[in-house]
């Protein structure tokens, strides 16, 4: 039994109370928080509960239309208000944005944030080692093996650092390689080597130096910095003739703290943990306990870095990243905090308002600019987007905080987001300060959102459909024919294989190339791979030549329908069945069983891929929809999960809180994850959120 506290005619679980009031609410300036929380529930949860139901609807007449298409298919979604006319040119005007999303380009780390070592990692992931990354990941082409410094390997790592080094910051004659001293003199950087004595051939990237036992030049490009250490007693120093011990380079510029996709927060309990950690990040002081290597030793945030510029005045680098927190979309409710008439209040509504409060505590550390950036997830169109603005105008309202403090996040993962995407920005064009593309729930929505059209083509072809080329191509045109470029970020997606660095390297400088000042890693390792990407491609001036060139997306494309149009085999059909149903499952025994809401899952091939609930919504999504369709039956996609039960509890056998579903298959982790696939046409948007929740807190009480 829950113990409550009623207050302001709400019933709040005792220990979200206790958190609020002896955590949060202390050393800060807010009048009747639960007064002014209630009054926004009051008002509100009518407008979010009217939102869902707006889904719902627009859902029906889609899948009537469907079932027996009566005219042209943009004429009807025109219609009835899912496609909405575009607005007039416009531009935002948010404002106090900071540099790392207005200026800077750069990766984008995402974590849970009910993991505080994955928090604390993140923050600060602002700096990286590019030696370390390089030597202990196939990035150089193979993997590293376990033992004693490998003077040929770490030779390798050099040598690659130092061509990235030419390629970034190159220097007036000669090579990083041929280098053999580092010299400051007048604000300039000598270097002497085979070449004879040079500098750099941009004399201005020089930004600063580092003096000490390992003393440190500073180097700039693209507005992010490298920092190259001479520290003699690191081993891989004898093998470069300058004394080069490390390049560090400015990495991860900003992480999102993710309430969300990558957590498993169902009740109180789980919550406080979530808004606990947020809170230690906002005010500094969040610590994490480990043991490595046979020593304890406690995990603290980063501190600024003391620099010397190229002026010789003291200054400082900033040592965290720039955080952002997702809150939860607009669907679900949350059993934490039970509302006047003793229904769960929805959980967006609890994340703004409570997030915003921890976020109060940041004293600049975070924010220059006294902002509070919020993303928010799975919003189907303008009206939703104008919900959000809604939002968080009340929570500044209550809070006592200046009108658009809370800057917006726009996720543009739902169809009927990415066809009305410029109306969305305009929605909310005073606190808009990122639009990003998330690909895998767009895909799941894609699916959904058609699910009476036919079935769709297998999920490895997906990224190959018009619709996705469209997608991809309209959010970046979308952003800067709407003027967030030097002023918002225009993101994209994750990198999904983290143990895969090598294949990123040649894979992910797409999306510098594409025109988006930041993308998503998994790993403050990725994060500095990924750097390397902004040092050599100038995201502005791609900018400057896709807004000269002019919208490149047709609408037509964007709502082209993956159908698929081949006939598969009995086998092809079987291992598509199984693919998605190891992967369901390998994802959901860890949710409901462990509360594990994002973590790296062998796919069926043994191969770690980083799951979450967008991959979850994909599979399900998919297996769904060939039901209904007939390519597959219900006793075969069960007898699939069956046989994918064993192969998951193979893959977890050496993990001690692993509870086995076969041979029984009767556990509630097993019944979720079939459920996912077998009622996946009902759920709402194919979210997996309601069945996964329903699991997890069954499971809590079992």
């Amino acid at each position: 039994m829950v113990e409550r506290i009623e207050v302001a005619g709400l019933q709040v679980a005792k220990e979200l109370y206790d958190f609020v009031e002896t955590e949060v609410l202390v050393g800060l300036e807010v009048a009747d928080f639960w007064s002014g929380f209630a009054r926004i529930l009051r008002e509100l949860t009518p407008k979010n509960a009217a939102l869902l139901a707006r889904r719902d609807k627009l859902q029906a007449q889609i899948d009537a239309w469907h079932s027996e298409p009566k005219g042209d298919y943009t004429a009807f979604l025109a219609e009835i208000g899912y496609l909405l006319p575009a607005p007039d040119r416009f531009e935002i005007d948010t404002t106090n944005i900071d540099p790392e999303i207005a200026n800077i380009a750069g990766p984008q780390l995402v974590v849970p944030i009910t993991n505080a070592r994955f928090a604390l990692n993140a923050a600060n992931a602002r700096w990286g080692s590019l030696y370390d990354a390089l030597y202990g990941t196939d990035a150089l082409g193979d993997h590293p093996v376990k033992g004693p410094f490998d003077a040929e390997r770490g030779a390798r790592a050099v040598a690659w650092a130092k061509a990235f080094l030419d390629r970034s910051v190159p220097l007036a004659g000669g090579s990083w390689a041929d280098v053999t001293e580092l010299n400051v003199q007048s604000g300039m950087l000598l270097v002497t080597g085979t070449m004879g004595e040079t500098g750099l051939a941009d004399p201005s990237q020089f930004a600063g130096h580092i003096e000490g036992e390992a003393p440190r030049v500073i180097l700039r490009r693209n507005g992010l910095h490298i920092q190259i250490v001479q520290d003699a007693s690191a081993p891989v120093a004898a093998l470069d003739k300058a004394g080069i011990s490390d390049m560090i380079l400015e990495s991860a510029l900003s992480s999102i703290m993710d309430c969300e996709d990558s957590v498993a927060c169902v009740d109180a309990e789980d919550k406080v943990q979530a808004y606990r950690n947020w809170l230690g990040l906002m005010r500094g002081d969040l610590q994490h306990a480990m043991r490595k290597n046979g020593k304890e030793f406690v995990r603290r945030l980063a501190e600024d870095i003391d620099y010397i510029d190229a002026n010789g005045a003291a200054a400082k680098l900033k040592g965290r990243a720039l955080m952002l927190v997702r809150n939860v979309g607009h669907l679900m409710t949350n059993p934490a905090i039970l509302d006047a008439k003793g229904n769960p209040v929805f959980e967006g509504l609890m994340d703004a308002m409570i997030t915003a409060l921890c976020a109060m505590h940041d004293s600049g550390a975070n924010s220059a600019k006294g902002s509070v950036y919020v993303v928010k997830p799975k919003m189907h169109g303008p009206e939703e987007v104008a919900f959000a603005d809604e939002i968080f105008s009340h929570v500044e309202s209550a809070l006592g905080l200046q009108a658009n403090t809370v800057k917006l996040g726009i996720m543009d993962e739902e169809r009927r987001t990415s066809v009305n995407l410029r109306a969305c920005i305009k929605a909310a064009s005073h606190r808009v300060a990122f639009i990003n593309t998330g690909f895998l729930d767009r895909t799941g929505d894609e699916i959904h959102t058609s699910m009476e059209a036919g079935a769709v083509v297998r999920k490895g072809d997906m990224k190959a459909s018009k619709w996705i080329a469209a997608y991809e191509d309209n959010n970046v045109d979308a952003g800067l024919e709407c003027g967030l470029q030097g002023r918002a970020q225009i993101g994209k997606g994750m990198w999904a294989m983290p143990d895969k660095m090598s294949e990123m390297l040649a894979q992910k400088s797409g999306h510098p190339q594409a025109g988006a000042n930041c993308a998503w890693v998994p790993s403050p390792t990725a994060a500095t791979l990924h750097a390397t990407h902004y040092h050599e491609v100038d995201v502005s001036a791609v900018q400057e030549g896709l807004k000269a060139a002019g919208p490149r997306a047709e609408l037509s494309d964007l709502l082209t329908i993956p159908l698929a149009t081949e006939n598969w085999s009995v086998a092809e059909i079987m291992a598509e069945i199984e693919n998605n149903a190891q992967g369901i499952l390998g994802y959901v025994v860890r949710w409901i069983d462990q509360g594990i809401g994002c973590s790296t899952v062998p796919d069926i091939h043994d191969v770690g891929l980083m799951e979450d609930r967008a991959t979850c919504r994909i599979s399900s999504q998919h297996l769904a929809n060939w039901l209904r369709h007939g390519v597959v039956a219900a006793d075969e996609v069960r007898d699939a999960f069956e046989r994918m039960a064993k192969v998951v509890d193979r893959q977890n056998a050496d993990d001690p809180l692993y509870v086995p579903m076969a041979p029984e298959y009767s556990g509630i982790a097993f019944t979720t994850a079939l459920d996912l696939a077998l009622k996946g046409a009902e759920q709402p948007s194919g979210y997996t959120e309601p069945l996964l929740h329903a699991g997890r807190l069954k499971r809590k009480l079992s």
